[in-house]
């Protein structure tokens, strides 16, 4: 698997999604931005950040999933987070063989 985020140290919130969604989904590829800073001043945007988030995430259990469950199944399993400290998600949900097409 790789998973490639801006850095964890220091960034509780992304640690949680990591660990969360690496448990739930098994991905093969996991992508977590930290987008907060493109938001300062935003209405309801914590100053301290860790609150606009994107997320590529390729999982063979996306397979036989339509986008709308896909982004649902991560929802569910970040709802305590999107409850009190996520803002915003902006999520790629892809299975493995959707992600090998994009490549070049």
């Amino acid at each position: 698997m790789s998973t490639s985020t801006d850095s964890f140290f220091n960034r509780p919130t992304a640690e949680i999604i990591n660990k969360k969604l690496s448990e739930a989904l098994k991905p093969t590829e996991l992508d977590i931005q930290d987008q907060s800073h493109l938001h300062k001043g935003h209405s309801g945007a914590p100053k301290t950040g860790e609150s606009h988030f994107y997320i590529l995430i390729v999982s063979p259990l996306f397979e036989g999933k339509t986008r709308v469950s896909r982004q649902k199944h991560v929802f569910d399993i970040l709802k305590d987070e999107l409850k009190e400290k996520i803002h915003a998600l902006s999520l790629k949900t892809l299975t493995p063989e959707e992600f090998n097409s994009l490549k070049f």
